[in-house]
């Protein structure tokens, strides 16, 4: 077990528990409690953001660049990501080693989006990061697909407004990133919602779900908005037919990006990879670490 530490529970509560308070205890953040305890990513802040339209309760996890209490002026990019049960320590951690021996990415703050309350994963996932409810014909007779778009309006005016109200982040270097059905999301957000955020990191999108619906949304949606956007996307070399895969997301990304890039304009800019030696679930460690240099490169020299 893995456990998120410093503020819990209800957004109004702890009036006294601010980033910056939270953020400028250093010797908390060298220590596990021991004793059997949950592992503890420590320095961490979770707030409890439910949908008021679904009833579901939300929560988002934080973590702050080091020095964010010390400058009280700056404002930082922002990063969130989905599946952030595994995303968000995974990332946090990766950030802080790409600058272990020089500043290789600039400072961010991180979001982990959580799934809802009281559901395993794969329940919140497959309903709130896919677009239509025609799921896969291997998915549970319970399954639920197709709230992508309800959870996009949460996103848009609950969770984001809570972020950028309780800490000083940058909204115009506002990124999201998101892995398989997390992918397939954020596509459906560039498409229909682009004025959320300007940078992603798309991996092994799951652009094959219902017979390439996102690509049909793409033909729909007529020309990009002249608005600055950065999108990177991986795929791992095994994720086709030939390797055994039942989709071929190697010529779905390379599709996507093609059509994405003859639909966006001089303002996106778009970079795939496809990632040698790797397949659907080894693939996102690797692709994290590219996207996170690609977005968020620190100046050199």
């Amino acid at each position: 077990m893995v456990a998120l530490s410093a503020c819990s529970g209800d957004p109004e509560a702890a009036p006294n528990a601010t980033p910056e308070a939270a953020a400028a205890k250093p010797a908390a953040a060298s220590t596990q409690r021991g004793e059997g305890a949950a592992y503890e990513v420590l320095g961490s802040q979770v707030w409890d953001v439910p949908d008021p339209v679904s009833g579901r309760g939300y929560q988002v996890f934080v973590a702050l660049p080091a020095g964010y209490a010390d400058n009280a002026d700056k404002r930082y990019p922002v990063l969130y990501v989905t599946d952030a049960d595994y995303a968000f320590p995974l990332v946090w951690q990766m950030a802080r080693r790409l600058n272990v021996e020089g500043r290789k990415i600039n400072d961010f703050i991180l979001v982990g989006l959580s799934y809802a309350k009281g559901e395993g994963g794969m329940q919140s996932r497959r309903r709130d990061y896919t677009p239509t409810a025609n799921g896969p014909s291997g998915s549970p007779a319970d399954a639920v697909h197709g709230g992508a778009g309800a959870y996009i309006t949460y996103l848009q005016t609950q969770a984001l407004p809570f972020v950028a109200k309780r800490y000083r982040t940058d909204e115009n270097r506002r990124m999201f990133l998101g892995h398989s059905y997390g992918a397939l999301l954020g596509t459906q957000v560039l498409l229909e919602r682009p004025q959320l955020f300007n940078g992603y990191i798309l991996g092994s999108p799951s652009y094959w779900f219902d017979k390439h619906e996102m690509e049909r949304r793409l033909a729909q949606a007529g020309k990009a908005p002249e608005l600055p956007v950065r999108a990177y996307m991986y795929v791992g070399e095994y994720e086709s037919v030939q390797h055994g895969g039942d989709a071929d997301m190697v010529v779905d990304a390379q599709r996507m990006i093609g059509l994405l890039g003859a639909r966006g304009g001089k303002a996106l800019e778009l970079k795939l990879d496809v990632l040698n030696d790797e397949d659907h679930l080894s693939v996102a460690p690797r692709g994290f670490m590219h996207g996170l240099k690609y977005l968020l490169a620190a100046p050199q020299g």
